[in-house]
């Protein structure tokens, strides 16, 4: 009996089996960053719209009435660093003067805290250049019991909701008055106190904790929204659509950031979907609202995450917002990016840096001057560095001074099980017989390790 079906037809057009020879063969696209190490930057390719024409909806409208600002650019600021259009949040001096000084404080801790690394004193640091004001923004247009659920580079919300400084010095020498005494990788700051959720080494497993935690808030009936950020590379998570599914089904009151700046480690924003389409366009497939906001206008995100705050407090339901931003500086102290971008890119970024274009907005009005911008720099940079030092003298990596020994198996159960202190009790045995001369009395004594020192 002949085989008429369509497989036997298909393998008679091509019985070699290597595709239909009347098509052009399938290819697979690999995506390309513009520049690599050497190249000339040219961001013309950059659509960068006027500030200020950005229309603003109300909060409360629909979902879809913000589609066009998934793909437009809300901005505040202009050319001449004036604040212009209805995005414009006219918040007065004294408050731009804060979210200033929040600003320059976070990248003197930086700077500090790097050079730090370099000297051996933690094992670990990752820097917020050039993004500090879509994290100190956002914490100046939240409240202060709202809850945020961080990546790894929001360290401006911890200093601008005035976490101390030596707290989380403290975290990042993981010594002996760590907090969270030594179990979190440096730089993964927990401040429950602060709305400051633990940071989580997992890519995206913040977003769906922030959109439960903000069902929880509606359940209870209660006022707190909640907040999460994520890299536009962890957008290719899977945790970062169950999280939107969640938002939207139950409306969660949940500001959703995707800090889009434009290199996940060494892998550009096109691994994760950045050729195709904005990052703030994955909110109308969901049905939620979406804003794209220019990443170093700190009046522009205090505006965005404002509207959605608002929207979300107003029942409203959730936000996407994409800040539009650059990462001036390496993924982490682990990072070389001079062996994957030209060097051009940050010098070229057409947005410019954000704390320079806040100094020239305050400059503008009359409230600002260089000199004053200076004194604030010093004063900043002596602030981190009685923070460093009081920090130092708890213990920095190698030196010993961190916790008791015994602690790594505590704060699991309410009271330690019989084999877990059976294994403390080796593992302390087996310490004295490696170190003779050390003793859980004498914790900080200079020619023996102490107690909690691997």
């Amino acid at each position: 009996m002949a085989d008429d079906s369509p497989s036997a037809s298909r393998a008679a057009d091509d019985p070699a089996g290597g595709g239909r020879g009347n098509l052009p063969p399938l290819r697979l696209h690999v995506p390309e960053p513009r520049y690599r190490p050497g190249d000339q930057v040219d961001y013309s390719h950059l659509q960068i719209p006027p500030a200020g024409v950005q229309p603003r909806p109300d909060e409360t409208c629909a979902a879809s009435e913000t589609a066009p600002l998934c793909n437009d650019l809300v901005r505040v600021l202009d050319d001449e660093h004036r604040a212009v259009g209805p995005w414009d949040p006219k918040l007065d001096p004294d408050t731009l003067r804060r979210m200033l000084r929040a600003m320059a404080l976070t990248r003197a801790f930086d700077d500090r805290l790097y050079r730090s690394q370099r000297q051996g004193k933690t094992s670990f640091y990752m820097k917020s250049t050039g993004e500090e004001a879509t994290s100190v923004a956002t914490a100046f247009a939240l409240a202060r019991d709202d809850m945020v659920f961080p990546s790894y580079r929001q360290q401006g919300i911890l200093i601008a909701r005035g976490y101390p400084l030596e707290e989380m010095v403290n975290q990042i020498y993981s010594n002996r008055a760590d907090k969270l005494k030594g179990r979190q990788l440096p730089i993964m700051y927990s401040a429950k106190d602060y709305g400051f959720f633990t940071i989580s080494g997992n890519l995206a497993t913040q977003y769906p904790q922030a959109v439960g935690w903000a069902m929880a808030s509606a359940i209870k009936g209660d006022t707190r929204i909640a907040t999460s950020f994520i890299g536009e590379g962890s957008s290719a998570e899977g945790d970062f659509h169950a999280a939107m599914t969640f938002a939207t089904v139950y409306n969660a009151p949940v500001v959703l950031n995707v800090v889009n700046n434009q290199w996940a480690i060494s892998s550009f924003s096109g691994f994760a979907g950045g050729e195709r389409a904005t990052f703030a366009a994955r909110a109308m497939g969901y049905g939620v609202a979406g804003l794209r906001v220019d990443g170093n206008d700190a009046l522009a995100v205090y505006a965005a995450v404002r509207w959605a705050a608002d929207r979300a407090r107003a029942n409203g339901g959730p936000t996407l917002i994409e800040h539009f931003t650059y990462r001036a500086e390496g993924h982490s102290t682990s990072d070389d990016p001079s062996a994957y971008r030209s060097v051009q890119e940050r010098e070229e970024w057409p947005l410019g840096d954000p704390i320079d274009r806040l100094v020239k907005h305050l400059i503008g009005l009359g409230e600002w001057s260089a000199e004053q911008q200076a004194a604030m720099d010093r004063d900043v940079a002596e602030e981190v560095k009685a923070a460093t030092k009081a920090a130092e003298k708890n213990g920095i990596l190698g030196h010993g001074l961190h916790h008791p020994f015994h602690t790594m198996f505590e704060d699991v159960f309410e009271e330690l099980p019989w084999h877990l202190e059976e294994q403390a009790a080796q593992a302390i045995r087996e310490r004295r017989i490696k170190w003779p001369q050390w003793t859980p009395d004498a914790p900080d004594a200079p020619d023996a390790p102490e107690e909690g020192e691997p």
